[in-house]
């Protein structure tokens, strides 16, 4: 039986060969900029601030101290690093670029965009929607924390139906047992979505995460009184961010601006999570039937909301 362990161990050597390789980081000629991946990775921590000390700089680089004072030494006789005293220590000094050390990690820095950019143009779309994924999976997994994904929303764009679409397939057939009939519903209503747009009146929001999409909620006109809320889902992987809240308090706030009285909505009493957020946001349960529908027995409920009422006190977001 294969060890797990040995089997992840050498998974992650196979990667850092392959990495290293690729990037061109075994030479010492990095991006034929004349330096090597350490003295690049240095350069490029001298860049972002300009008070760092040489001991500060070794434990954030984990470089042996002795080994980066050489080097250091290496870019002040090349005219690339300045030192001045620290106000608030008179015996240490604070290392910064000068206009030539900057202009030396231009070149580098420009070198390896082009890099990158020629890597990623081979990739389509998903693929590179992908790329973005798994390198987070990677740095999250290796660090224990990696930097909070960057979550934005955006109304619709050509595309995003499909998305929407297939999203709500999988995760309702997987967390609840849904049936296809589920995904025909909801291509039926993203269709009738497109093809009945009342600009101003109505709005899709989709929520992006590293810029793929990760969540939706719709605001359709029910009558001129009335705007449903539709298609509020977050996927599995951006759950825990508080993407829910996020994407039901816009869609309310734009039925609100648009002029609705009132919003409703329908779902089913075992989406638990969502239920809270409806409460949370003013949605009152208005009626409960049970249903056997998308191969499931079920209890549906519809709920509504006052927007003429004081809107509900939500935690800063």
């Amino acid at each position: 039986m294969t060890n797990p362990d040995m089997t992840a161990i050498e998974a992650l050597r196979r990667f850092n060969r392959f990495h290293t390789r690729w990037v061109g980081a075994l030479g010492a000629d990095l991006h034929g900029s004349g330096v090597g991946l350490t003295e690049a990775r240095v350069l490029y921590e001298l860049a972002q601030r300009e008070d760092w000390r040489a001991s500060a700089l070794a434990a954030e680089l984990g470089v042996d101290p002795a080994y980066l004072s050489r080097l250091l030494k290496r870019f002040a006789a090349q005219g690339w690093i300045a030192r001045r005293p620290s106000r608030s220590d008179g015996r240490a000094y604070l290392l910064s670029l000068t206009p030539e050390g900057r202009a030396a990690f231009a070149t580098l820095e420009a070198a390896s965009r082009r890099q990158a950019g020629t890597i990623v143009q081979r990739l389509d779309p998903a693929a590179r929607q992908g790329l973005v994924a798994a390198l987070r999976t990677v740095e999250q997994s290796l660090s224990g924390a990696g930097e909070p994904p960057a979550v934005a929303i955006r109304p619709h764009g050509p595309g995003d139906m499909g998305w929407v679409i297939a999203a709500h397939a999988r995760l309702y057939a997987r967390e609840y047992g849904f049936d296809d009939s589920f995904e025909a519903l909801v291509a039926e209503i993203a269709a009738g979505f497109l093809r009945d747009f009342r600009p101003g009146r109505e709005r899709a929001f989709i929520a992006d995460m590293d810029g793929a999409p990760v969540g939706c909620a719709f605001v359709v006109q029910a009558d001129e009184a009335t705007a449903k809320l539709r298609l509020v889902l977050v996927e599995r992987r951006a759950q825990g961010l508080g993407l829910g809240k996020r994407l039901v308090a816009e869609a309310v706030a734009f039925a609100r601006a648009a002029g609705y009285r009132r919003m409703v909505l329908w779902t089913n009493d075992i989406l638990h999570a969502a239920r809270a957020i409806y409460r949370a946001e003013g949605f009152v349960l208005t009626a409960q039937e049970p249903h056997h529908s998308f191969g499931c027995d079920l209890v549906g409920e519809t709920w509504e909301l006052d927007l003429a009422a004081a809107p509900a006190v939500t935690a800063p977001r």
